[in-house]
């Protein structure tokens, strides 16, 4: 079977994580420039020659200047070092009802194996002749793990920003035209 590209439609999907703060409200925030690429074998996913996800760390947003500047900060992502955080996934599968991703994520040059929920929208035609499929990806990664180490505790011990960083990332690809 011939191989299909896939790209992501950027205007049609988003990458947010989700993370406590003072551990009684959650943040979030977004990277708003990111691209992903897939080829399939034909039009199932769980047959994926490739699966790249790259995110432009600069364009963190949380809605907060401050914030974001010390995200972007060597005490977390240091961006300008490291320019991009980086998904390269190795198998999709089917798991019951829905479907598990695994791959390598990069986070400061360092790279660790994760494991992502997926559910998958399915495949349609939209209204000017493009295929696109869809796909609702979750999971769960430690910062500490990825460097992004900076920590602080209240006077009364509780703990500033949670170690654990809950992903969620709506996704849109657009099939490529055979040449």
């Amino acid at each position: 079977m011939a191989t299909t590209k896939w790209v992501v439609d950027p205007t049609h999907s988003e990458i947010q994580f989700k993370v406590k703060h003072l551990m009684i409200t959650t943040v979030t925030g977004y990277f708003k420039k990111f691209d992903l690429q897939v080829e399939t074998d034909g039009d199932d996913f769980t047959k994926a020659g490739s699966i790249v996800f790259t995110a432009d760390i600069d364009s963190i947003e949380t809605n907060n200047n401050q914030r974001d500047t010390h995200l972007k900060s060597a005490d977390f992502f240091a961006a300008d070092q490291y320019k991009q955080l980086k998904f390269v996934g190795s198998r999709y599968e089917k798991a019951g009802d829905s479907y598990k991703l695994s791959g390598d994520l990069t986070i400061r040059d360092v790279t660790k194996p994760i494991t992502l929920d997926v559910e998958y929208g399915g495949i349609v035609t939209d209204p000017y002749g493009q295929t696109k499929a869809g796909f609702t990806v979750t999971g769960k990664i430690k910062r500490k793990e990825f460097k992004l180490e900076w920590d602080a505790v209240t006077e009364a011990g509780q703990v500033v920003v949670s170690n654990d960083i809950r992903l969620q990332c709506e996704i849109q690809l657009i099939k490529q035209a055979t040449p």
